[in-house]
């Protein structure tokens, strides 16, 4: 994947926020973040450049450059924290204003057929089967109408942070999805399996807010 565009962008409008929740939540110095928010620059290039383009089509691309700049600086920590402290950095570093508001005008086209239409793109797409850093899903509508459920077979982030020997923090990158649910404020967020941990596959459950 060509670091220049979507990657150089995602770096740019999160580094200081991932720097600055080095000291906020894990309690680094100043100058301990400065370094290390320094050394994890080529590492994320390094990473980036080792992933293969993805299709047009494919809307996991902003999720594995995510996933690769959070462990750019896991990678760079001289010393790594626990799953539970590294969940609450990584979700205070992506929740950024900017963020916020892309969740909520998300959250406003939740169950909209375009929304629809795009989710059953997606699971027609199949990308995981030629890249192994995408996600194949399928779409399962709710048969109350209630919502819909978006079921994956393959992970793109399980797959990376694996080869990058991160597979124990993915669940850190997991529990994004109900902090970003929750603040798109249109649906509760669902899940009962993780393919992280071992499931079958990943759920991820978006039911209607009654109401």
């Amino acid at each position: 994947m060509k670091y220049i565009g979507m990657p150089a962008g995602m770096r740019m409008i999160f580094r200081k926020s991932f720097r600055d929740k080095l000291v906020s939540v894990l309690g680094y110095s100043a100058g301990e973040a400065d370094r290390t928010a320094a050394a994890a620059g080529p590492k994320y290039r390094e990473i980036i450049g080792c992933l293969p383009e993805f299709e047009k089509a494919d809307r996991f691309r902003m999720n594995i450059v995510n996933c690769a700049l959070f462990a750019s600086f896991l990678l760079s920590m001289e010393k790594k924290p626990d799953v539970t402290r590294a969940t609450e950095y990584y979700a205070q570093a992506m929740m950024t204003g900017p963020m916020k508001w892309f969740c909520r005008m998300g959250g406003r086209r939740k169950f909209s057929e375009k929304d629809v239409r795009g989710m059953k793109a997606t699971a027609a797409l199949n990308a995981a089967d030629r890249n192994p850093y995408s996600w194949n899903m399928e779409f399962l509508p709710y048969p109350d109408g209630s919502g819909y459920e978006a079921r994956f077979s393959r992970c793109g982030i399980c797959t990376l942070m694996k080869e990058l020997g991160l597979s124990g923090y993915v669940p850190a990158i997991c529990r994004l999805d109900y902090t970003m649910t929750e603040a798109g404020g249109a649906c509760d967020f669902i899940r009962e399996h993780t393919l992280a941990s071992g499931g079958p596959y990943c759920d991820c459950g978006y039911k209607k807010k009654e109401g």
